[in-house]
């Protein structure tokens, strides 16, 4: 790793420690200017955005899709200052920022549980305000950074509160399954493109998208039951709600359960549709003979 790379690294995680303690204004501000930032320098990212909410909301006027990038960009600033004190302050402040909510009820007990939290900026806050709540044993899976200090940095912030282990994506089902099988609760965010092998491809806003059929298979295989769990940025800190356990799932379909949590997120996104992660290539792989969208 170059030096430079690696003390760069290290002064960012010092900063943000650094921010922890902050007041929530303050640090929301600093995201607003570093949001209008991003958005007018991340020119190929921006383009992603763009097209992702030409695609899925072509009834918006171009001005107002443009003022909805913005706004996305704004939030995933926001969010991701936010995991300073996520990850650094006291427990005590977290309660105070983090509103959990909802169909608690359904994680009492040792069901195999999945929670489907998909890609909203505040994913890592739903997560936090979960595990240290919730006195289960909770693992997902991870996809390590190509920086060794950010991985680190990551992992431990995401493992510091609660009975969580992260595999990751290389390791395989088999420890989430054992572990689900055991009576834990598994984390899947199965709303992102990760190629055409082992996906199956259903509608997303109407366009055909490469999504994994993860929720699906481990239900199927653990018996497990699936709730939702859907994080909100605020003014106060986060707003996480938990709703109740999916009527009738799995089913025998594959495809059209993994269709179902493909509608279920387009509903929890009209809540917020600036909240949630427009800067990831959805629609990167195309069914068989369709041109590519980027």
């Amino acid at each position: 790793m170059n030096p430079w790379t690696r003390a760069f690294s290290l002064a960012a995680i010092g900063l943000m420690k650094l921010m922890a303690r902050w007041p929530l204004p303050l640090l929301r501000g600093l995201g607003l200017v570093l949001g209008h930032i991003l958005y007018a320098l991340a020119h190929s990212r921006r383009r992603v955005v763009q097209t992702n909410l030409a695609l899925c909301f072509p009834e918006l006027s171009q001005a107002q899709r443009t003022q909805l990038a913005r706004r996305t960009f704004v939030c995933f600033a926001q969010t991701f200052l936010d995991r300073s004190w996520l990850w650094h302050a006291p427990p005590a402040l977290l309660e105070k920022r983090l509103r959990l909510h909802g169909a608690l009820a359904e994680f009492e007990g040792q069901q195999p549980t999945i929670v489907f939290s998909p890609h909203f900026y505040g994913l890592d806050a739903g997560a936090v305000a979960v595990c240290m709540s919730v006195p289960r044993p909770f693992t997902g899976i991870s996809t390590p950074q190509a920086n060794p200090v950010i991985d680190a940095w990551i992992n431990t912030g995401r493992h510091r509160l609660g009975q969580v282990h992260m595999f990751t994506r290389n390791e395989g089902a088999k420890g989430n399954l054992k572990s689900l099988r055991a009576g834990g609760v598994l984390y899947l965010l199965p709303d992102m493109d990760f190629g055409a092998e082992g996906t199956v491809f259903v509608p997303f806003y109407g366009v055909q998208a490469s999504t994994v059929p993860s929720i699906h298979r481990f239900a199927r295989l653990a018996r497990a039951k699936v709730i939702s769990v859907v994080p909100r940025l605020t003014p106060q800190g986060y707003d996480v709600e938990v709703l109740s356990a999916w009527p009738d799932f799995p089913t025998q379909d594959m495809a059209a359960d993994t269709w179902r949590g493909n509608q279920l997120l387009e509903t929890f996104i009209q809540r917020s549709p600036e909240q949630y992660f427009w800067v990831h290539k959805r629609f990167k792989t195309r069914p068989p003979g369709q041109p590519p969208l980027y």
